[in-house]
């Protein structure tokens, strides 16, 4: 099986898609972040938030978008920080991990290794 290199785009396409920028207002979004369109796209916007817009009608990853729009994480993330500033979508981080005294208990954990053992 012969591996093809990684294809991050033309520089000279993500140069041109972010503006210029290599940061934007990301507001702690990681890649699974879920992302909701908060409104439809209007005339005149950018073809990647267009896209970004209709592909979140339903809660969407961060990953998931970049792997359908095939731009880099932190293009998205750049692009996804535009729409939250203006508005146009919500990002819903998810739910920290359990704290401590949250965990299961161990003889729970023990009643189950023995009971998949079983299997």
């Amino acid at each position: 099986m012969i591996r093809k290199p990684v294809d991050i785009g033309d520089p000279h396409r993500l140069y041109t898609v972010t503006g210029g920028r290599s940061r934007g207002e990301e507001a702690g979004l990681d890649l699974v972040t879920l992302i909701v369109s908060e409104c439809r796209p209007t005339e005149g916007m950018q073809s990647e938030h267009v896209r970004i817009l209709e592909l979140c009608a339903h809660p969407t990853a961060v990953v998931e978008i970049a792997a359908d729009l095939r731009l880099p994480i932190t293009v998205v993330k750049i692009l996804l920080g535009d729409l939250l500033v203006a508005g146009r979508i919500t990002a819903r981080n998810p739910r920290p991990s359990a704290a401590y005294g949250d965990a299961p208990e161990s003889a729970l954990l023990k009643e189950v290794l023995i009971g998949l053992r079983n299997l």
